[in-house]
């Protein structure tokens, strides 16, 4: 039986970009993600890789949502849009999802800087990366205290130093920049040193074909294997005054709003993986059969069935929910004083992961003993499902910065 469309709501121009968004993540991401799984981390980057072609096939549709200004939706549109978008690229393939919201992380604020050489330079077409989390500042980056009994936050492993005209860069940033092995420039997070010493960070868009910029190797993992992640190392890197897009008095506001937006999309994100899960789990219960019938006719087997959906809606509802309010209420969109609910994002991002693990973990106790084999899908989706439990913030202390605003 096919469940009913309960999205009644949806204008004609949004069901189809949804729609075109699911034809994508059926024909491209979801193949392609299969594919890469099985590669080295080297693999994946090659030249050959589909990595590039996935890229490549996304700009092609020309999916844009941070652009409001270009599309003409209104901020009720947009985020309605970017949950039914987010959560399509997840269903498809969650490691690929993130690459591709990574990629545009860039062009976003280089589009909210209403700097044309800046929207022009770093623009939707090139793959970006956001660099933020460094060797010895993980959950770190998320602390705002301060701690005289803590210097060891105070000690960035990067650093733009004003010089002239123009930001000197030395450091690096750590093995988990997801693009960082495969990106053409950088939102860079960075500590600033405007002549005074480090007294605050801000973010440098960066292009990463400047002299100075190195990378490390791809880094292997257990989960979300097609999405590349590796270090970038910046050595006497020039970069234009004019390119630091977020300056140190308004950077706690910009991590705040960074981490309403990154939260909420991986809310979705992982809302659309958990089912993928679901759905592969539901078909195979149709098929298998034990005690004479398929096992959707256990009992045991239905009632799992019904939990995981269970799951799914109410972790897409919250995220909605949160989306709406925060998309509305975001500066980004020229809404004032107005700013997200960081704490209802975080709820969202925890709530969907959590549900994605739980239901491909129960997908896979459905499929039995083939859900350990590599011929079926569910042990990829419960190793992607893992990672997202620790990315972006691990849940824990997520969970901690956002009770400070309860």
């Amino acid at each position: 039986m096919i469940p009913p469309d309960i999205d009644y709501d949806l204008s004609e121009e949004e069901r189809a970009i949804r729609d075109t968004v699911h034809r994508f993540a059926a024909e491209v991401l979801r193949p392609a993600g299969q594919k890469l799984d099985r590669l080295s981390a080297e693999d994946v980057i090659a030249s050959n890789s589909l990595v590039w072609s996935v890229h490549e096939q996304w700009d092609a549709l020309g999916v844009r949502l941070f652009t409001a200004e270009d599309t003409g939706f209104s901020p009720e549109q947009l985020a309605r849009l970017g949950c039914l978008v987010n959560e399509e690229l997840g269903w498809g393939d969650s490691g690929l999802a993130i690459s591709i919201g990574a990629a545009e992380f860039p062009a976003m604020l280089a589009q909210a800087s209403q700097n044309p050489e800046l929207k022009e330079i770093f623009s939707p077409s090139r793959v970006g990366c956001w660099a933020i989390t460094e060797p010895d500042h993980g959950s770190d980056e998320l602390d705002f205290h301060d701690d005289p009994n803590r210097p060891a936050l105070r000690k960035p492993n990067c650093i733009a130093k004003r010089s002239g005209d123009d930001y000197v860069v030395n450091g690096q940033k750590a093995a988990w920049v997801s693009n960082g092995t495969i990106a053409e420039t950088a939102a860079l997070y960075t500590a600033v040193d405007n002549g005074d010493g480090s007294t605050g960070c801000g973010v440098l868009l960066i292009d990463l074909s400047s002299a100075g910029v190195t990378r490390g190797k791809p880094l292997e993992k257990l989960g979300q294997r097609p999405l590349p992640q590796g270090e970038l190392f910046f050595e006497d890197v020039c970069v234009p005054a004019s390119h630091l897009v977020v300056e140190p008095a308004v950077y706690p506001m910009m991590m705040e709003m960074t981490l309403a937006t990154a939260n909420g999309f991986m809310g979705a994100t992982f809302v659309g993986m958990a089912r993928a899960a679901y759905e592969f789990a539901l078909a195979y219960a149709h098929e298998r059969k034990q005690g004479g019938i398929a096992i959707f006719g256990h009992q045991s087997v239905k009632g799992r069935l019904f939990e995981m959906f269970r799951q799914i809606e109410a972790a897409r509802a919250l995220n909605r929910r949160v989306m709406l309010y925060n998309t509305v209420h975001s500066p980004l969109l020229g809404n004032g004083d107005a700013m997200p609910a960081v704490q209802y994002a975080i709820a969202s991002k925890i709530t969907s992961t959590q549900t994605a693990f739980d239901v491909a973990s129960e997908a896979l106790q459905i499929f039995g003993g083939n859900g350990l084999s590599r011929e079926y899908p569910i042990e990829k989706l419960l190793r992607d499902a893992r990672a997202s439990l620790i990315e972006d913030g691990c849940n824990e202390v997520l969970a901690l910065h956002a009770a400070d605003k309860l």
